[in-house]
């Protein structure tokens, strides 16, 4: 389950704390930032447009030409271009903020807006599908295996729950690193988020499982990069009913042996309301858990995905 480790930090958009930050001296806080996960990490705000000095309030800004290459000017002078600021303060915090373990970022912001931000033209039409706001996306290209998530995506309970995976993750690995590498690290570590892996994709799962295989064969410090890099994106995957059915069924067998007839039963009939979307996961969960409690398995008492972020965070209930 999840080991004893330090309060993760998360970036954050500032005005999602409240703070008055916006181009209008208002703010846009989350009562699910500020309220919730406040409790649970130790946010770090920060404005890019007040820390690149356009102060509040100020004049607004978007994102003008090419969704892929935009450029982020006032929406009263044309002429005022912060672009090339808000991009070097992004790649500024991706080094100096090495201890986070993830980013919420403030949705539809020309400079926080993780996708989806409105790209206009020069006559003033907007261009379909959007872009990314400058500072998120230097902030991304420079720690690409960060989690990162938008506000407003954090209401889709999937998105949610899959999010504060990543973060607990990242925050084991960056202990880890802390502590020192060692092949027997890395291969508990692995062991560990075995079947959180095997939930969010299984085919990167068996690769990362032959990598770690032929760990012995490669410098630790060469190999756990790569390893990392490829393990953030395999969890990025949100899981399904289906991959998380395989693996509660997966678990289950460790209790082949010690269950009646009739308590198995009931634990494929749960597993099955799950797979057909009649209950939540925490429903043949709490079942499982219940029964390893009672049966204790070493190696599964080590597993992550029992549970991967906090239990009152309550997150595998809307699943």
């Amino acid at each position: 389950m999840l080991s004893s480790v330090a309060t993760p930090k998360i970036g954050i958009s500032a005005c999602l704390l409240g703070n008055p930050v916006r181009f209008n001296g208002g703010h846009k806080q989350s009562s699910l930032c500020s309220d919730v996960l406040a409790r649970h990490v130790e946010f770090v705000p920060l404005c890019p447009e007040v820390a690149i000095g356009l102060g509040t309030p100020r004049e607004p800004i978007r994102l003008v030409g090419e969704p892929d290459n935009p450029r982020a000017r006032g929406t009263v002078r044309s002429e005022l271009d912060v672009t090339d600021a808000l991009a070097a303060y992004g790649r500024q915090m991706a080094t100096q903020l090495d201890d986070i373990s993830g980013y919420i970022l403030m949705q539809k912001s020309p400079s926080c807006g993780m996708e989806r931000v409105k790209v206009y033209r020069d006559n003033g039409h907007t261009v379909p599908g959007g872009g990314s706001g400058i500072f998120a996306r230097a902030l991304m290209e420079a720690r690409p295996d960060l989690p990162v998530e938008e506000d407003g995506r954090l209401n889709d309970p999937v998105l949610h729950e899959n999010f504060l995976t990543r973060v607990y993750a990242y925050a084991q690995w960056q202990r880890l690193v802390q502590t020192g590498l060692t092949r027997k690290a890395i291969v508990d570590f692995h062991s560990r988020y075995k079947y959180q892996l095997m939930a969010a994709h299984p085919q990167q799962y068996r690769a990362l499982g032959r990598m770690v295989a032929n760990l012995r064969d490669c410098s630790v410090h060469e190999f756990a990069p790569g390893y990392f890099s490829q393990f953030m994106q395999a969890l990025k995957r949100p899981a399904t009913r289906g991959t998380h059915s395989n693996v509660l069924q997966h678990l289950s067998g460790y209790l082949k042996n010690a269950l009646a007839s009739e308590d198995r039963r009931e634990m494929r009939r749960l597993i099955d309301q799950y797979r057909a979307g009649i209950v939540p996961l925490v429903v043949p969960l709490t079942l499982l858990k219940h029964h390893f409690r009672r049966h204790p398995h070493h190696y599964i008492e080590r597993q992550a995905y029992l549970q991967p972020h906090p239990e009152d965070l309550s997150l595998r209930n809307g699943i």
